[in-house]
């Protein structure tokens, strides 16, 4: 792993020339670190005390809150039991190390509850805090991907309001994912991470990290690169739908979580939590017209949002290679890297 300063820019969602630092930053690299976000940091505190708790719990207690099938995106998933690499098309690749829960809108917007995009939250018994944290959350940082899309529009050139006509049902998912290494376990497998390589599958995901080594991602030169957020910041990277969307001016940056180094002792605990802003399930991306032009004829089908999206959810889960469009391109050689 090479290590680069200043690979991911740090941007103020609040300076006048936020749109065009975003602009630059998606071309380059995909990933950015926003602060003037807006985020209370007691939002944020609650919402790691609350699932610090319910990961705590025996696992036989969290499987009870397991979802009723692998098309349902709520509840626990427990460690083993995905490998995102299977969303890029790959085979054989052994199961990830982390344990996940996932919840969406708590409330489904109305005309959509008998979708399964918007499957009802499936809510533990204890904590009995984890609710209201999670759901405060999950509004905070919902009110932040939209202020991207926003910015997002003006960088492409496009109405402001171009994304939240694509976004006003949205399927929108919470993930909190949590590593942790009990004593005396084996080393990893040959290839096993603790989240496989993937790139993200919707519009814009919004990230909270511990700033504890882990997360890697692929640069511009192919290699990848260690990523650590700075204080107070939240990571933010684009998914497929966005790469589609602007022919690959802009692209969905494929990243991994890695193992902690055999060398090193404890637990080696990280948290993050991933908020995925995926648009309508029925949007329909094509290539928008700012985005190409003589010599630059668009590189994607037209794709419905939810149909891509559930195809590369399934991948992992069932452990399939999934058929999804793929945006990695020639960056997928650096899946084994």
């Amino acid at each position: 792993m090479k290590v680069v300063a200043d690979l991911v820019p740090v941007i103020d969602l609040a300076a006048a020339d936020a749109p065009a630092r975003i602009d630059d930053a998606c071309r380059s690299v995909g990933f950015m670190s926003v602060v003037g976000h807006g985020v209370a940091p007691a939002v944020v505190d609650a919402m790691l005390a609350a699932t610090d708790a319910f990961f705590g719990l025996p696992l036989d207690e969290k499987l009870r809150y397991r979802p009723p099938g692998p098309d349902i995106n709520r509840g626990y998933a427990a460690r083993g039991t995905e490998s995102l690499t299977y969303s890029l098309g790959v085979d054989g690749k052994p199961p990830d190390l982390f344990e996940a829960f996932n919840i969406g809108p708590d409330a489904a917007p109305p005309g959509y509850r008998h979708r399964s995009e918007f499957a009802p939250n499936i809510w533990p018994d204890h904590p009995a805090h984890l609710r209201s944290a999670l759901l405060a959350y999950f509004d905070a940082v919902a009110a932040l991907a939209h202020r991207l899309t926003t910015s997002f529009a003006r960088a492409l050139g496009l109405p402001d309001g171009f994304f939240a006509a694509a976004t006003d049902h949205s399927t929108d998912t919470l993930r909190v994912n949590h590593y942790e290494r009990a004593a005396g376990e084996p080393p990893p497998l040959d290839g096993q991470q603790r989240m496989g390589a993937h790139t993200d599958y919707g519009i814009v995901t919004v990230l909270y990290a511990d700033p504890v080594p882990g997360l890697e991602i692929v640069g511009p030169d192919g290699e990848w690169h260690g990523v650590l957020p700075p204080p107070g910041a939240f990571l933010c990277n684009l998914g497929d739908l966005l790469a589609q969307w602007t022919n690959d001016r802009w692209r969905s940056t494929l990243h991994r979580v890695v193992p902690p180094p055999a060398t090193s002792t404890g637990p080696a605990r990280r948290r993050s939590v991933a908020f995925f802003h995926d648009g309508n399930f029925d949007a329909r991306v094509e290539c928008l017209p700012t985005c190409t032009g003589p010599g630059n004829p668009p590189r994607y089908p037209p794709v419905v949002a939810g149909e891509h999206l559930r195809e590369k959810l399934l991948g992992p889960r069932t452990l399939t290679a999934s058929q999804a469009t793929d945006t990695a391109g020639d960056r997928r050689r650096s899946v084994t890297g």
